[in-house]
């Protein structure tokens, strides 16, 4: 539940950081593409809630539990090293379980979460 909960917590500071980074993009299709990743990440915030949910019949708390750069560069730096961890620590999560529902989810989200790093990769070595 410790890491179900962190999940929850990241996703949610993830959709808070990118909205803000999506207002520092340089360009239209920067931003489009970090508010489809933020798409993405409200997708996994509300499938870990259902989860939490599920399992310990409570609606989760999410906090905001990391602090979005205010400048674009730092702010995709940032972003970038936090999705590659959070592919590692999905991965974890899914290793950890038998439940296929819950090892599914989090395989699914590591995945597009390693997407996303990828993404952010680009623009820092293109802009």
């Amino acid at each position: 539940m410790n890491n179900i909960s962190k999940a929850i917590n990241g996703e949610y500071s993830a959709i808070y950081c990118y909205e803000q980074l999506a207002h520092y993009a340089p360009n239209s299709e920067i931003k489009n593409q970090i508010l489809e990743i933020r798409n993405d990440e409200i997708k996994h915030y509300q499938v870990f809630s259902f989860i939490y949910t599920s399992l310990t019949a409570k609606e989760p708390s999410p906090q905001i539990t990391e602090q979005c750069p205010m400048d674009f560069r730092n702010g995709v730096l940032a972003a970038f090293k936090d999705e590659q961890e959070t592919v590692d620590f999905y991965h974890e999560i899914s290793g950890k379980t038998s439940h296929w529902f819950i090892k599914e989810q989090f395989q699914r989200a590591s995945a597009d979460e390693q997407n996303h790093a990828v993404w952010f990769l680009y623009f820092l070595n293109h802009h």
